[in-house]
């Protein structure tokens, strides 16, 4: 549970990095790199579970979100679909890595890609084009301007993860196993 409160606050802590995006209302933050750590370093369901308190104290008012915001609105707003896939991003991530528990370079980089962007993408994008009205094919578009800060997030995640995996501190990070 500790470490799940941390990467809850690890995840608030990077929402406060947020770079606007002039025509978005969705800002460029460090939290999608936080859930690919969250999921792959603490596993799948802890790493799901520590999103899902992120939301929680975010919901319940503690300015969590990016720009410190918080609240319900934040969460049915255009920008909420992201957040709330944080937690299946994380979630999947840590499933991947729980399946191939001494993953190569690229391994890691498709388990970033796939649970860390793509599955916080997918109903993030739907939400976005719901709330806003935008039309789905624009709303796509819309995410291009974030892809080389998730590029760079991806990696990074990566190079953290098989760092600690290369030194063998997962020992000290397997909760999955406390479950």
């Amino acid at each position: 549970m500790v470490l799940a409160a941390l990467f809850a606050g690890l995840t608030a802590v990077m929402a406060q990095i947020a770079i606007p995006v002039g025509f978005m209302p969705v800002p460029i933050t460090g939290q999608t790199l936080a859930v690919m750590l969250a999921g792959a370093l603490l596993g799948a369901r802890l790493g799901a579970f520590s999103q899902s308190v992120y939301l929680l104290l975010g919901a319940m008012g503690l300015p969590v979100f990016a720009f410190a915001r918080a609240g319900l609105d934040v969460l049915l707003g255009p920008t909420g679909g992201f957040l709330v896939g944080f937690v299946a991003g994380a979630y999947v991530t840590g499933k991947l890595l729980e399946r191939n528990p001494q993953p190569s370079l690229l391994y890691l980089l498709f388990a970033m890609v796939l649970g860390g962007i793509v599955v916080i993408y997918i109903p993030g994008v739907l939400q976005f084009a719901h709330v806003t009205g935008m039309p789905l094919a624009n709303a796509l578009v819309a995410i291009w301007p974030f892809t080389p800060g998730d590029g760079l997030k991806i990696i990074v995640s990566a190079v953290i993860v098989r760092t600690i995996l290369a030194r063998n501190l997962t020992g000290q990070l397997q909760p999955s196993r406390w479950l």
